[in-house]
């Protein structure tokens, strides 16, 4: 049933973001910054970590899931530091993924040729 939720949950939020794609006007990067703040809101809210706990990397990979993590990390940075935790918990909280996402991206870069749009 975990993988059932796990590709339910992470589906239903690629489906939200192929609709707002397909029927607004919305640019892709737009969306994205709606997705990581979605995801910000809805755990200082209080909701997201219900369907973290449900649907695990289903939603926490997908972009609301960086939301989720920095909003975490800051919160529970404020809990054990006091204000300057909201400023550097998020931080230290996803600074591995980031650090992830620039070192293969760079390797890519390496490897592949890009070529222009046209």
């Amino acid at each position: 049933m975990d993988y059932f939720w796990t590709f339910l949950i992470g589906g239903v939020i690629c489906l939200i973001g192929q609709i707002l794609i397909d029927t607004t006007k919305l640019t892709p990067p737009r969306i994205l910054v709606i997705f990581v703040v979605a995801g910000a809101l809805f755990t200082g809210l209080g909701l997201y970590q219900p369907l973290v706990e449900l649907g695990k990397n289903g939603a926490t990979v997908p972009l609301p899931g960086f939301g989720y993590l920095l909003a975490k990390g800051a919160m529970d940075a404020v809990r054990e530091d006091g204000f300057m935790g909201a400023l550097t918990g998020g931080i230290k909280n996803s600074a591995a993924g980031i650090a992830a996402a620039i070192t293969f991206g760079y390797i890519v870069a390496l490897i592949f040729t890009p070529k222009s749009i046209r």
